[in-house]
């Protein structure tokens, strides 16, 4: 359940409006034979995705491996599984689902397959997808539930909340020293994880100052998303229309002094430094820090005494030099 937890944070956020979910599989002997995560709403869940290179390491056949739609991953593993998942252990981050969708039952797959054993972390509470332990159980799969529940409730949060009404996270980027200032901070893999994420986000906040001393864009060009809406926290309304975050078609940009706006959105990230911490923080359910592993600068990320609790840190885009930078995904203590 640690593997399937960790595999499923590399794509918080990326999921949106699905939930981020990981899974792995083992054998009798414990021996792991798949890690894997649900990447993005439409595709596979992270049951298939899991089934299906488990299925490869059973059997060596690689057609397999050739499939990435869910339906005809599902097809081919009822028609070719000869029972070898007889065996196996599912670990589930969260209760597999029942519903039929974009993507078949992973409930009903995991049944047909006749895997021995499926552990839970989280059980799923939606009316949509709920049900899936019990048509599990009615095809004779045995049921555990994971000691790690609080902390699959911890990556599951921000679906709940966007699910139920908003959620909102605040991201900022710094060194080693503690600095903020002094030109580019983010690797290129780290800052296009962030433009990922904002192709995934309804709504961006940012300060007023902010905008004319930097003058950003905030879209998503560097994974070719979509740039979403942009809302300016400041008192004065007066910019200069030639930055280029208002030059970016199909969306929103909005002036404004408070955060009334956030409540007609569900995916918010907030991006700034000092000021907007302090005025954002009865609004944040996460915060999102990406630390380079470097020094450098002159202005620190000076605010009020905060404590945090640690919900997962992980060098998510590897260890070279250009890309070591640590992201850590963090909650408030009020």
């Amino acid at each position: 359940m640690e593997l399937a937890l960790e595999e499923a944070w590399n794509f918080q956020l990326l999921t949106y409006p699905n939930p981020a979910v990981g899974c792995t599989v083992v054998n009798n002997e414990n021996e792991l034979l798949a890690v894997e995560a649900h990447q993005k709403a439409g595709s596979p869940h992270a049951e298939v995705l899991a089934l299906q290179t488990a299925y490869y390491k059973l059997t060596n056949d690689e057609k397999i491996l050739s499939l990435t739609n869910s339906h005809d991953i599902h097809d081919y593993l009822l028609k070719n599984h000869n029972g070898c998942f007889k065996n196996t252990s599912l670990h589930v981050t969260l209760e597999p689902c029942s519903h039929e969708g974009k993507t078949p039952s992973c409930a009903r797959l995991i049944a047909a397959l006749g895997v021995k054993r499926v552990v839970i972390a989280s059980r799923d509470e939606s009316k949509k997808a709920s049900g899936g332990e019990n048509i599990l159980k009615d095809g004779a799969v045995e049921i555990e539930h994971s000691s790690l529940h609080a902390r699959s409730e911890a990556l599951l949060t921000p679906f709940l909340k966007w699910s139920e009404e908003k959620f909102v996270f605040f991201k900022w980027a710094q060194r080693l020293d503690g600095s903020v200032d002094g030109g580019v901070i983010s690797s290129l893999s780290s800052r296009t994880l962030v433009h990922m994420m904002r192709s995934h986000c309804d709504l961006i906040v940012v300060g007023g100052n902010t905008v004319r001393m930097d003058r950003p864009t905030l879209d998503a060009r560097l994974c070719d998303g979509k740039a979403p809406d942009v809302l300016i926290l400041s008192r004065a309304k007066e910019f200069d229309k030639t930055i280029p975050l208002f030059n970016v078609p199909n969306r929103k940009v909005m002036i404004e002094s408070d955060f009334e706006k956030l409540k007609n959105y569900n995916c918010i990230m907030i991006e700034g430094g000092s000021n907007m911490f302090e005025l954002s923080k009865n609004y944040v359910d996460y915060y999102l820090s990406f630390i380079a592993q470097k020094m450098g600068g002159d202005h620190c990320f000076n605010h009020q005494k905060s404590q945090f609790k640690l919900l997962n840190a992980k060098c998510p885009l590897g260890v070279s030099e250009e890309t070591n930078d640590i992201l850590i995904w963090m909650k408030l203590i009020k």
